[in-house]
């Protein structure tokens, strides 16, 4: 069976209703799924990252677009392989893909509600209640190579956002690398076991006791991801990852990310890139320069001579500072960050109540943490790096008084001191996102040990988040954004039941009301060419599974 899409077009098929006209008609929960999964289908999405998926079959039996549809239907209610006909039941893939694909009947045992499909070839015998077999997406995906799929996801998913036009222009993008950890089991293929210490960060561990119980030896791989991101942060686009064993360096795999993506959306797109110690290559930092005309932004290292040089320019007398307002702190525990004026000022005047209570001379402000800036221009001490650097020197003042001092480094000779820090500072978002594919997208929780399962669990959450963040995001509804999987499905759970009207390859959505009253309204003729339509609808619901297996 082909792919049938169905255009949304109100007004034709409720002209088409008033004369008694309709191809099919059932009722639908208008869950956010479905509404994702019709934006895909009606802007081709599907199709076009169907047809240059790496399938490891000759044959194709089942539509590539299905498979990719089946599988972000799973991420996105968070569900093994075994699950998949529940999730078609309470989802909304089904719904969105239109009767062709599958309808619901009446089940001949049990007389239950349940899914009849129609497949798409003749080697079942029994009733169809699924478009394709939950053991076909589990096959599917463990024979497809692991770096054809790589490359696919690297090459397809950002020509994908560029054409839905979700590409910002600002071209602000983040590099980073995350851990992924699984149970110690030596058949995860290329796993490895590292010594990580109580924040989950790797340690030498020639260089710590093995006897403290802070260090731990734990199983894992590792993703190396480049990020695109919004200024406002209610964007946040996967556009290629890699999954390797944990003990390889993310330098080079990131850089070679960068090209491949600079290789299949143009130059253009990617104007800055921010990255963070682990990722410091001043050879690639300069090549991305002149040959892509891309600014990097990356923190110097203590041991490096370009952070001692610029660091002994803050000893002169005529070196100039800029005050650097942070965003005011929201929480208790961000003593970092500046209390806003307003609450300093309460507090204050609560605390002068209580001397003048007590008897006590009035209390003093506390002084509040303060960052101040300072910028170097063409500094040329860091040999690797073929281009001159603008340096900006970060001073954080705590409450107490002490000094921190640490410096980032951009290849941009335009950019000012506080555009270099408000640019890093979006890097520090990816925690909480790296948080929220970990915890609540379930990224680690491995199907198989086998690693192209590996790499398709990981790969398929990523896009189904990004696919989710873009139809957000064109939805005006960027602000759900941020939160986790299930708040956004809990917010866009269905709210309304409705029912589907479906004619010549058109469909709409009418409330009950709008129905009854349209029905209601019908001349004669249009009611006497209506009702044997409905009555064969009727009959198909009960007689569609002829041979159904037991529930």
């Amino acid at each position: 069976m082909d792919f049938v899409a169905f255009e949304h077009d109100r007004p034709f098929v409720i002209e088409a209703l008033r004369r008694g006209e309709l191809d099919y008609l059932e009722p639908v929960s208008e869950a956010a799924e479905a509404d994702l999964f019709r934006h895909l289908i009606s802007r081709d999405i599907l199709t076009r990252l169907a047809e240059k998926y790496p399938t490891p079959r000759k044959k194709e039996e089942v539509p590539i677009w299905l498979y990719l549809a089946s599988q972000i239907s799973l991420k996105l209610h968070d569900a093994s392989y075994h699950a998949f006909p529940y999730v078609l039941r309470c989802g909304g893939l089904i719904t969105a893909l239109g009767p062709a694909v599958g309808r619901k009947a009446v089940h001949p045992e049990t007389a239950d509600v349940t899914l009849s499909c129609e497949g798409f070839n003749d080697k079942n015998t029994n009733g169809r209640q699924t478009p394709c077999d939950q053991d076909f997406l589990r096959k599917f995906a463990r024979d497809t190579k692991a770096d054809r799929l790589h490359a696919w996801f690297n090459r397809e998913v950002p020509r994908t956002l560029r054409s839905l036009k979700l590409l910002d222009a600002e071209g602000l993008f983040v590099g980073d690398a995350s851990y992924l950890f699984v149970p110690d089991n030596e058949n995860y293929e290329d796993s490895v076991k590292l010594l990580f210490d109580e924040h989950n960060h790797p340690v030498d561990s020639r260089k710590v006791d093995r006897n403290d119980k802070r260090y731990q030896w734990r199983r894992c791989y590792k993703v190396v991801s480049l990020i695109h991101v919004n200024r406002n942060l209610d964007l946040f686009l996967t556009v290629a990852a890699r999954v390797v064993p944990g003990n390889r360096h993310e330098c080079p795999i990131l850089y070679e990310l960068v090209d491949g993506f600079v290789k299949a959306v143009d130059r253009g797109w990617m104007k800055v890139l921010m990255v963070d110690r682990g990722l410091i290559d001043g050879a690639n930092i300069g090549r991305l320069k002149t040959d892509c005309q891309i600014d990097t932004i990356v923190p110097l290292k203590k041991n490096m001579d370009a952070y001692r040089d610029v660091m002994g320019l803050t000893r002169l007398r005529d070196f100039q500072w800029e005050p650097y307002q942070q965003p005011y702190a929201t929480r208790r525990d961000q003593k970092d960050r500046p209390k806003h004026p307003t609450i300093v000022k309460r507090e204050l005047a609560r605390q002068k109540t209580l001397a003048e209570k007590k008897g006590l001379p009035p209390p003093q402000p506390l002084p509040q943490p303060q960052t101040l800036l300072g910028m170097a221009r063409g500094v040329a001490s860091w040999t690797d790096c073929s281009v001159p650097l603008t340096v900006v020197i970060n001073r954080e003042v705590d409450r107490d008084g002490k000094i921190d001092d640490w410096v980032l480094a951009t290849t941009s000779p335009t950019f000012s001191a506080e555009q270099v820090r408000s640019n890093y500072t979006l890097r520090t978002a990816i925690e909480e996102r790296h948080r929220q594919y970990k915890c609540f997208w379930d990224l680690a929780s491995m199907p198989s040990r086998k690693f192209s399962l590996v790499v398709n669990q990981v790969l398929f959450v990523l896009l189904a988040y990004t696919l989710l963040q873009g139809h957000l995001f064109l939805r005006q509804r960027q602000q759900m954004n941020p939160r986790t999987r299930g708040r956004i499905l809990q917010l866009l759970n269905p709210t309304l039941q409705v029912v589907a009207v479906y004619y010549q390859q058109r469909f709409c959505l009418l409330s009950l009301g709008e129905f009854g009253t349209i029905l209601l309204d019908l001349e004669e003729e249009a009611r006497a060419r209506l009702r044997p339509k409905m009555k064969q609808i009727q009959r198909d619901v009960c007689h569609l599974l002829q041979n159904a297996r037991s529930p």
